[in-house]
């Protein structure tokens, strides 16, 4: 390629690296939630200190009140999309690129999701109906019947794969990712969470490549302990969505991942008990997907496992970081593990 890629993130996947690896172990995610930094008031999205900066580096505690101060984006009409094109194309190669003394090769893979309102989620799923009145017309008065937006608690998930939970903290730990990346996220971010999850890949991707993902938050129902959750889930559920013919039809890759901790004090994401992730090829997939009489019984068979807050949206993927490649499905030893 005659494109010159110094200091970009495409020098950290296929085409342009090389050298890969490929296990069938099962690796170390963190799923890194994240909202994102604009005006809504902290009583309604709650964020972690520190986030939320001024351009002089100063928290914007009341960014309802103040949002021109924000330093990701001044206007409000312009907030989202600006973060959204920040995350992709400035974040992510700053967390990639190795400045003197720092390495990000101990990390696999890093995907980012940025989740997209125009895809199916649990607060408006499909199918989507024309809106008519009791003579099947549509209404003459659209401004008086707009729907309510339900939005989901997050807008994308981080999605960072080690080999082991040792290589969190060596990568973690580095000056850069201490103290430039975290600053970064304070900057962008408005919360973001810190659990830790055993990744177990169902169906892998054979390119992983696949452009959009459904992501699946689940939380337990009280009754349940999270390892008698996980099992379940892995075994039982997992079952029923690998025997669905939709699945085979529609799904380019199915993963689980499992709370098994946090890198630090985490109070929203260890609420989280596990996320499916599942691939598809386009959002109509995923739309024929939810509708099908399929994912119906697979829903059924979440909702025997899952309680409150739990949700369920639709992303777009980005690949940053992908040193695994092929991807391989995960080998479980005796116990389902």
């Amino acid at each position: 390629m005659s494109t010159d890629f110094a200091r970009a993130d495409n020098e950290h996947r296929a085409p342009v690296r090389r050298a890969f690896t490929a296990t069938t172990r099962p690796l170390i995610v963190t799923p890194t939630f994240v909202s994102r930094v604009d005006d809504t008031a902290r009583n309604v999205r709650p964020g972690d200190a520190g986030s939320s900066k001024d351009r002089q580096g100063r928290e914007v505690v009341n960014p309802d009140q103040r949002p021109h101060d924000l330093a990701i984006e001044s206007d409000p009409n312009l907030a989202f999309e600006h973060w959204d094109e920040y995350w992709r194309k400035v974040h992510g190669p700053k967390f990639a690129w190795d400045e003197p003394g720092s390495s990000s090769e101990q990390v696999l893979r890093y995907d980012q999701l940025h989740r997209v309102a125009s895809g199916p989620s649990c607060f408006f799923r499909p199918p989507y109906r024309a809106m008519v009145d009791d003579n099947g017309r549509l209404p003459t008065d659209p401004e008086r019947r707009v729907p309510a937006f339900g939005r989901p608690r997050w807008d994308g998930l981080a999605y960072i794969t080690y080999a082991q939970e040792a290589d969190i903290e060596r990568v973690l730990g580095q000056e850069k990712f201490a103290k430039r990346i975290i600053a970064d996220e304070q900057t962008a971010f408005r919360m973001v969470t810190r659990e830790i999850t055993r990744e177990f890949i169902l169906i892998p991707s054979a390119r992983h490549r696949d452009p959009i993902s459904l992501v699946k938050i689940h939380r337990r129902r009280p009754e349940l302990s999270r390892d008698a959750f996980q099992r379940r889930l892995l075994e039982a559920h997992a079952e029923v969505v690998m025997k669905a013919p939709a699945t085979h039809e529609f799904v380019r890759r199915y993963a689980q991942l499992h709370n098994i901790g946090s890198t630090q004090k985490d109070p929203e994401g260890s609420k989280i008990d596990a996320v499916s992730i599942l691939a598809f090829a386009s959002l109509n997939d995923v739309e024929d997907y939810l509708v099908s009489d399929d994912h119906a019984m697979i829903e059924a068979s979440e909702e025997a496992l899952a309680g409150e807050g739990s949700e369920w949206w639709t992303a777009i993927n980005y690949s940053v970081i992908n040193r695994l490649l092929p991807e391989l499905a995960t080998e479980r030893n005796g116990d389902g593990r």
